[in-house]
C-alpha cells in the first residue's frame, strides 16, 4: 500500500499518522489557460507528480503524507482567456485557511504547501504564516521552482525560455514528458515576443502590467524548440531537489520540537 499518499488511506490510519507526529504535504494548482497548445490541467498535472515522485522519496527517510492536489487556485488575470476557473485572491486565502485547520482538527502539526502555480505564491505563504501564528503547529511553504531554482540553472533549463513561464518552453516540455497526447502540437507557435520585464529583479520580487500578467496572447516564450527528452530532464532534478527540502523542512520541524 502507497502509505504516503494520504486520500488512499482511512481515516484510522490518517489519525494514528497524525498522532505520531506525521508531515502532511499539500499540493497546490490550478485550471486555467494555458495557450493554445496545452491543457487547462497543466499545473495540476506537473505539480501532481512532482508532489506524488518526491513524497515517495521523502516518506522513506522521513514521517510524511502527501494530500491530494488542490487543482484549483488564484488565476484571475487568466480568466480574460477563457477556459478558465479561479477563486480571487480573497477568496483563496479562506480556502487555504479552512484546508490548514482541517489538517489542524485532524490532529496534524506539520503543515507544508507544495505550489504549482505563480498565482498562488503570495497568498499561500500569508496562509503559512497565519496558520503558525493561531495554531502551536510547524508550516512551511514553497513553489517547486523556487526550490529547484538553482538545479535548474545549473543545467541550463532558463536558457532555452523562461522557468517556470507559462506554457512557453518549460511547461511544454515537461507536459510531453508527462501526457505527450494531451499537446496540440499543430497549435504551438514558432515566434512569440518575449517580455523582458517576466521574471525580472530578485526572487520574491514583483514587477507586472494590466493585461500582461501571464504574457502576451496568454503564454510567456515560444514553445517550438521544447522536447520529451528537456521535460523528463527537469522533472528528474525538480523531484530530486524537492524531495531534499521535504526531509530538511521535517528534520527541521522535528529538531525544532525537540529543543522545546
Amino acid at each position: 500500500m502507497n502509505r504516503f499518499e494520504m486520500h488512499l488511506l482511512t481515516r484510522e490510519d490518517i489519525s494514528d499518522m497524525a498522532a505520531r507526529g506525521y508531515a502532511v504535504v499539500v499540493p497546490l494548482a490550478a485550471t486555467e489557460q494555458h495557450g493554445p497548445h496545452l491543457p487547462v490541467y497543466t499545473d495540476a498535472l506537473i505539480v501532481e507528480h512532482i508532489a506524488r515522485q518526491a513524497g515517495e522519496r521523502a516518506a522513506s527517510q522521513v514521517p510524511l503524507l502527501v494530500a491530494p492536489v488542490l487543482p484549483v487556485g488564484c488565476s484571475q488575470h487568466h480568466l480574460s482567456f477563457g477556459g478558465t476557473l479561479s477563486f480571487t485572491s480573497a477568496t483563496y486565502l479562506s480556502v487555504l485557511r479552512d484546508l490548514g485547520e482541517s489538517l489542524v482538527a485532524d490532529g496534524f502539526r506539520k503543515i507544508i504547501f507544495l505550489n504549482g502555480h505563480g498565482g498562488n505564491d503570495p497568498v499561500m505563504l500569508q496562509t503559512a504564516n497565519d496558520l503558525a501564528v493561531r495554531h502551536p503547529v510547524w508550516t512551511a511553504a514553497a513553489s517547486y521552482w523556487s526550490v529547484a531554482r538553482e538545479a535548474l540553472r545549473g543545467i541550463r533549463a532558463d536558457e532555452a525560455g523562461i522557468v517556470p513561464g507559462h506554457a512557453g518552453h518549460f511547461e511544454t516540455s515537461v507536459i510531453m514528458a508527462l501526457r505527450p497526447e494531451l499537446v496540440r502540437s499543430d497549435r504551438i507557435v514558432r515566434q512569440h515576443e518575449r517580455r523582458s520585464w517576466i521574471g525580472s529583479g530578485p526572487p520574491g520580487a514583483f514587477i507586472g502590467k494590466h493585461g500582461e500578467l501571464t504574457g502576451g496572447d496568454g503564454f510567456t516564450d515560444a514553445a517550438a524548440a521544447s522536447t520529451a527528452e528537456n521535460g523528463r530532464k527537469y522533472l528528474e532534478v525538480i523531484v530530486e531537489n524537492v524531495a531534499q527540502w521535504l526531509v530538511r523542512t521535517v528534520k527541521t520541524m522535528e529538531q525544532g520540537d525537540r529543543e522545546r
